[in-house]
């Protein structure tokens, strides 16, 4: 086992792991829910860039780019203010469904279930699988634990993403009470199967190559003194995410169907049914490139969030344990 693998998964109590996790996700969230909107924006994007008579029937924006797409939405969407959070609407849309869900797809979860699948596993003796195998199987875990437990707060963070000016959902308790009324409990889990076969190999790739990473990284010299963790983190994501890509943009497009598809800021999405038949109609409509719309930007996104959440996840825990340690004295 190396270095690395222990010092992330033997060190801190499961307190100490919750903290530290809950205080890196909710940094990490707020740095990144703008590009979050963005990807989203463009992910259940389907009319051709390329083809200028596509654009003239779409009823809805059409969005070209990060940047581009950030200034239509300030300009179309202006710029709000909710709670604590001072943002844009590029933010506040996701801010009803995104902070509810660090503490629970992103942090809790993932934290306690990878701690927890590693230490099951170190309990096989002679025949404990290696340490690229342990931290795949541990991530696998700990990212089907947190998407079956949250999934309902991930479609939520979806669907408010994808509205426009003129909103679909106004709180989240309403959100809630609408989808339960007119689509059941079905309703707030659909695009689930996408999420796990997504998240499965996303955290178990992301895990793996973390700890492959990380001690090399944090060894190099010419690295400013602590982003060993950042680097490690930024390059682990965007090999997972680039993996799983096709996968997350499904999600996303089964997250906003039913009887609310047509009222989004793409009215034009299209009706599917399951994850063979989405992929299969996106590639037959939109070709192989039309799985990887808002790429670029998930892989802008990814990695600010990763460096972000490894780095502050390390620190915070370093100082709670010695926080206790003082205490202790």
């Amino acid at each position: 086992m190396s270095a690395g693998g222990e010092h992330l998964k033997d060190e801190g109590t499961k307190r100490q792991v919750v903290l530290a996790g809950g205080i890196a996700g909710l940094i990490s969230r707020f740095c990144i829910a703008p590009l979050d909107v963005v990807k989203i924006r463009l992910q259940l994007q389907i009319h051709s860039l390329s083809d200028p008579f596509s654009q003239q029937i779409t009823n809805g924006p059409v969005y070209k780019g990060t940047l581009s797409t950030m200034r239509t939405i300030v300009r179309q969407e202006g710029i709000t203010v909710r709670g604590v959070f001072a943002n844009t609407s590029l933010e506040s849309n996701e801010a009803d469904g995104g902070v509810y869900r660090v503490f629970g797809k992103e942090i809790f979860p993932p934290r306690l279930s990878y701690r927890g699948t590693t230490q099951a596993l170190a309990q096989l003796g002679p025949y404990r699988p290696p340490p690229s195998i342990e931290s795949f199987l541990s991530g696998a875990v700990a990212g089907a634990c947190a998407t079956g437990m949250t999934y309902p707060l991930d479609l939520l963070r979806t669907r408010f993403a994808a509205q426009g000016p003129d909103r679909v959902y106004y709180s989240l308790r309403a959100s809630v009470v609408d989808i339960a009324r007119h689509e059941g409990v079905p309703g707030f889990f659909r695009g689930c199967s996408a999420a796990v076969a997504q998240i499965v190999p996303y955290m178990g790739l992301f895990f793996t190559a973390y700890e492959a990473l990380r001690p090399v990284m944090t060894a190099w010299e010419s690295l400013p003194v602590g982003t060993g963790d950042a680097a490690a983190g930024v390059v682990a994501s965007v090999l997972a995410k680039t993996g799983v890509f096709p996968l997350d943009l499904v999600r996303k497009r089964l997250q906003v169907q039913g009887p609310t598809r047509t009222r989004y800021v793409h009215r034009n999405i299209p009706e599917y049914t399951g994850v063979i038949q989405s992929m299969a109609a996106i590639v037959r409509t939109q070709g192989v490139r039309g799985l990887y719309r808002g790429l670029t930007v998930s892989l802008i996104k990814a990695a600010p969030a990763s460096a972000v959440t490894m780095w502050t996840y390390e620190r915070a825990l370093k100082a709670l344990q010695e926080h206790n340690v003082a205490a202790d004295r």
